[in-house]
């Protein structure tokens, strides 16, 4: 039976082996991109501007979300529970305190934001703090922090623009074919048809096989937080039960929309036609098993 810390760096090492084949993939697809164009000067273009994406995303994600969100900030005096079960977690995990919103909605659900462990956020709504046993919520803070000490954010905000930087490419490739097909492509000779043949190819498959990518990194996430969050309560049950009950409420987060819903401990969008093979999140039946699955030491 696998303990919480086999499982905790088996996902660490099968993400950052993601990220890395990841990043092998973004720089292939830029380069036969530049290659077939016969142009370099648009892979250093959508280089920069995902750079730039990247840098504002990083500093202002939190803000924007939770403005989305119409999350509020709660004060030590409006909810000195809530408080007290937070920073005993963070005690335990090493983590400064982070700010604590509440929205008010009836579904449970939770998610942490934040560009690094000083600048963590945790978001709960009313349903979650009503309809949760303290034991329960106590799981679902310690995922949340797990996320934000396992630095989670700032990895999704990468792979979330290396994604869009790969969509970027094949459009403005698709874009270039229309626009600039002409004798430049006739005397680049075989090499560079090959080139344009391939980038064809991949302005079609590319994106979607980005997007496959980040689905299982931001899957191999949730496992990691899942894992860390029963490590530090030392009760994966506790979770786990959390989890069966967030995921049963037939009630859907009024707050969240399709471009936040991947933050959240579970999917908050009810009735989702998304197809489960491009979710974000692994299936609760599997998360449940493999907390209890695992044993403490």
């Amino acid at each position: 039976m696998a303990t919480l810390y086999d499982q905790a760096d088996k996902n660490t090492r099968l993400t950052w082996l993601y990220i890395s084949g990841f990043l092998v993939f973004v720089i292939g697809v830029g380069y036969v991109f530049a290659g077939a164009m016969g142009n370099s000067s648009i892979l250093y273009g959508a280089v920069l501007f995902s750079i730039a994406m990247s840098f504002g995303s990083y500093w202002w994600s939190d803000k924007i979300v939770l403005s989305m969100s119409s999350a509020k900030e709660v004060t030590h005096e409006e909810n000195r529970e809530l408080y007290h079960l937070v920073e005993n977690l963070c005690i335990t995990a090493g983590l400064p305190a982070p700010k604590i919103y509440i929205i008010e909605d009836s579904a449970p659900n939770a998610f942490a934001t934040g560009r690094d462990p000083e600048h963590g956020v945790i978001c709960v709504t009313t349903g979650l703090l009503d309809k949760l046993e303290k034991i329960e919520l106590e799981g679902v803070i310690a995922h949340e922090l797990s996320h934000i000490g396992n630095r989670d954010i700032l990895l999704s905000t990468v792979v979330v623009v290396l994604v869009g930087f790969i969509a970027l490419m094949a459009d403005w490739f698709r874009y270039g074919i229309f626009s600039k097909r002409s004798s430049d492509n006739e005397g680049g000779g075989q090499l560079q048809m090959i080139f344009f043949i391939l980038a064809i190819v991949l302005s079609i498959l590319a994106p979607i096989a980005a997007m496959l990518i980040q689905v299982a990194i931001s899957r191999k996430r949730e496992f990691l937080a899942d894992a860390s969050a029963a490590l530090l309560t030392r009760y994966p049950e506790g979770l786990a039960k959390a989890l069966e009950k967030i995921s049963a409420d037939p009630e859907p987060l009024e707050a969240a929309n399709r471009a936040t819903a991947h933050l959240y401990i579970s999917n908050p969008l009810k009735g989702s036609n998304i197809s489960k093979l491009f979710s974000t999140h692994p299936p609760i039946e599997e998360r449940v098993a493999a907390l209890r699955g695992i044993e403490i030491r």
